[in-house]
């Protein structure tokens, strides 16, 4: 008998589409524990969507955390060096606080990651694979995509020290030029050093469009390395069905203690904030003490509960009522009937209006009746 997805749930009917996506592109499902000791999150809350964490002592006295990420569990425990490359994909329950409620929450999270020998086309790939996972939960979704190594080749640019550059990533991150302009103007940083950076920040555009203009500011602070980077990482899109849903916004930022190179979040239509979240984060690997590099995504499907979700008009198809005088096989085979010829069906003892029907059949005393 074929599988019935109607009977999955939205995110039950992602998760199998993801898993499948993945699979398929030679990623090896990776299954965890659903705790670690606290100590790992603890020493990179800033890398977390959330720093909240919910902890409990362990019977032989180690403080331990519901895990409330998945990428700082797959490095802690995948340190092999013989293995050259490894390409995994999860979906795991984490715990933390949801975008959506604000409150704690069991949340499933679906990714991968792509870790050791990570080369031009693995970076490629994953940006690819992000943007066929957005295609899979919505048509109508859009892939923002920086590179951080650009960015901080801008900001160096400027000669701003450390706390003026943190300003300034935060107001890049907000897409804030008038900030930008007031934070240079106020640390005397010239017009000539601060202009490449802000023409930077306000290009937004598909790779063809915006990629000529972004090579010749590198150029002139001497970020060519980084611009090349970027470029032929996005050249995975080069005759990509949905390349028009693939922009260059140098607002996607992120932590530069943790990622470096090409970092880029998803959106979908009618969903306030990004859904799909990743990056190249080598530097979080050195500082796990693992010399490889790495890259990959999340996608918060807490953030999805109400896409594709439909108010049903009905219940079920068909509402077939009995009495207690009919035999059970007898309701059994109505039932049996009713399935096979395509219907959805619920049998009850009465009908109190409970039951949202198309169509109500009576069994009385073994004697089925269409009541409607």
């Amino acid at each position: 008998m074929d599988f019935d997805y109607s009977v999955l749930d939205n995110n039950e009917r992602i998760i199998y589409a993801l898993r499948s996506l993945y699979s398929k592109h030679g990623y090896k499902k990776y299954k965890m524990s659903k705790f670690e000791e606290y100590d790992l999150y603890s020493k990179n809350k800033d890398f977390l969507v959330s720093d909240s964490v919910i902890t409990f002592t362990d019977t032989n006295g180690k403080l331990l955390a519901l895990k409330p990420d998945v990428t700082l569990s797959i490095i802690k425990n995948n340190r092999n060096p013989e293995e050259k490359l490894k390409k995994l994909y999860y979906n795991e329950n984490v715990y933390r606080v949801s975008k959506g409620s604000g409150s704690f929450k069991e949340i499933m999270q679906a990714g991968l990651e792509c870790i050791g020998d990570v080369d031009d086309f693995c970076i490629g790939e994953v940006l690819w694979l992000a943007a066929e996972s957005l295609g899979r939960i919505s048509g109508d979704f859009v892939l923002d995509v920086s590179h951080l190594d650009l960015i901080a080749a801008f900001t160096d640019y400027t000669g701003a020290g450390r706390d003026v550059t943190k300003q300034l990533l935060k107001c890049i991150g907000e897409k804030n030029i008038h900030g930008i302009e007031a934070l240079c103007r106020e640390n005397g940083i010239e017009p000539e050093r601060s202009a490449p950076l802000i023409e930077l920040v306000r290009i937004y555009g598909s790779a063809a469009e915006v990629m000529p203009r972004i090579k010749e500011l590198a150029a002139a602070v001497g970020a060519q390395d980084a611009a090349a980077s970027l470029e032929k990482s996005l050249s995975i899109f080069s005759g990509y069905k949905d390349s028009v849903k693939i922009h260059i916004d140098m607002s996607v930022t992120d932590d530069l203690k943790y990622y470096n190179g090409v970092v880029f979040k998803g959106f979908i239509k009618g969903i306030p904030g990004f859904v799909l979240s990743g990056g190249q984060y080598d530097r979080l690997m050195t500082r796990l003490h693992n010399n490889s590099r790495a890259i990959g995504f999340a996608v918060y499907l807490d953030m999805l509960e109400d896409i594709g979700r439909d108010e049903k008009e009905y219940d079920a198809d068909t509402l077939l009522v009995y009495d207690g005088e009919t035999d059970l096989s007898v309701i059994r085979d109505c039932v049996s009937r009713e399935i096979e010829a395509g219907n959805t069906v619920a049998a009850a003892g009465s009908n109190d209006g409970a039951i949202r029907c198309r169509r109500v059949i009576g069994i009385k005393a073994n004697e089925v009746t269409d009541c409607e």
